[in-house]
């Protein structure tokens, strides 16, 4: 039976649901998602949804109740993602509160899947949101993937359309999120998590 669910895993391809964390007003974000979103679509394994945090309209205080219609949609794009990868600024050091609040408005969407992160910022490339958003995902029973985009100062030398060492980044984040993706996929058929 396991062999069946392994091949029946790695014949559907991987979805991968990319969270742009920035909402602010002139934000970068989606240049970095969109350039992303294109790196993903060379791997025809690979199916791809986005959840914007700009537009998703999630309540302000943490477990309050929200009736407003992005946020189903936003639920059931994180649900049927076997990865994700993390778009995030770097804001003091850290990162959007606006991302921290679409985490912790979700809870078994993240257990027993891999996250990547491409981060973007000053001279450290937004490093250090990445390095405060892995212990929040370990809480989350989720597996941060060692590898990372960082685009350091991306305003102006950065086009969204092509930078060689980006795209290796890319490439390098994108194998090793394919190997946990379909890893924990198929540990999750064999044995769903938690149970």
């Amino acid at each position: 039976m396991s062999a069946t669910v392994e091949h029946d895993s790695i014949a559907t391809p991987l979805r991968v649901a990319v969270v742009i964390g920035s909402t602010r007003e002139g934000r970068f974000g989606p240049t970095v998602a969109d350039w992303f979103v294109r790196q993903a679509g060379l791997r025809d394994t690979l199916r791809v949804d986005v959840v914007d945090t700009a537009q998703v309209a999630l309540p302000h205080a943490f477990g309050a109740a929200t009736t407003h219609a992005s946020v189903p949609e936003a639920t059931e794009k994180l649900s049927r993602a076997d990865a994700f990868v993390v778009v995030t600024p770097e804001y003091n050091h850290s990162y959007p509160g606006t991302l921290k609040n679409l985490i912790d408005s979700h809870h078994t969407e993240w257990q027993a899947k891999p996250v990547g992160f491409v981060s973007y910022g000053g001279i450290s490339g937004g490093l250090r949101a990445v390095e405060h958003l892995r212990p929040v995902f370990a809480e989350l029973h989720a597996v941060t993937v060692r590898d990372s985009v960082a685009l350091t100062n991306p305003w102006g030398s950065f086009d969204g359309v092509s930078d060689p060492d980006a795209d290796k980044a890319a490439g390098i984040l994108l194998d090793q999120l394919i190997w946990w993706g379909e890893a924990l996929r198929t540990a999750r058929a064999v044995r769903p998590y938690g149970k």
